[in-house]
């Protein structure tokens, strides 16, 4: 465990007879920090993260970067917290972190992808709603925590997607993504002093 100048701190777990490396960083923003207005913005935020950068403008060429070294990268979104992970051969670590470094800290948050993401998002919302064994989890939620942000749907509410504008993700991300509120740890065939100086000078 260590704590780069910015305050972002870290867990390396080495792993020599591994062949891969995982990246993940996580984020303390998740459902439960969540206003009842906001209700869904964690997750519908953790979608437009991927949907350019300024330095990689389009979905497309984010995806490339990994597809093109046979990597697999994701995000998921709980109730306190968002994480973003890529998992890649041992090689190409660096790759795979400037990717996740990139999306983190310049996204564009385009409006014509808020517009296209937030039909997904509704489509999600359904689908799971469609889904008896999700659906008793909402349920379970709602009357175990009440009118409380965790008796609320991570996914959020049709009527709360689809008021979100731009400025919001822009509120949202300032408030939380930041180096004192995130956790990025690595996870496999790495040499350690070579691992903390590429975060260093992707994340500090």
């Amino acid at each position: 465990k260590k704590s780069l100048p910015g305050g972002l701190r870290t867990i390396l777990l080495p792993r020599k007879e591994s062949q891969t490396v995982t990246l993940l960083v996580l984020i303390g923003a998740g459902s439960r920090y969540e206003t009842d207005k906001q209700a869904g913005l964690s997750h519908f935020l953790e979608h437009m993260f991927f949907k350019g950068t300024t330095k990689r403008p389009t979905t497309k060429e984010i995806a490339e970067v990994i597809d093109n070294i046979g990597g697999e990268f994701n995000a998921f979104t709980g109730e306190e917290y968002t994480g973003f992970y890529v998992k890649v051969a041992a090689q190409h670590l660096s790759t795979g972190a400037d990717m996740v470094s990139d999306i983190l800290q310049n996204p564009l948050f385009p409006d014509e992808e808020i517009k296209k993401e937030r039909g997904v998002i509704i489509e999600e919302i359904r689908m799971y709603t469609d889904a008896p064994m999700r659906h008793i989890h909402h349920l379970w939620q709602k009357a175990l925590f009440g009118d409380h942000p965790l008796g609320r749907r991570i996914d959020g509410l049709e009527e709360t997607v689809t008021a979100m504008k731009r400025a919001d993700f822009v509120r949202y991300a300032k408030k939380h993504y930041h180096s004192k509120n995130a956790l990025v740890v690595l996870a496999g065939k790495f040499d350690e002093d070579k691992a903390m100086a590429e975060l260093k000078r992707l994340f500090s």
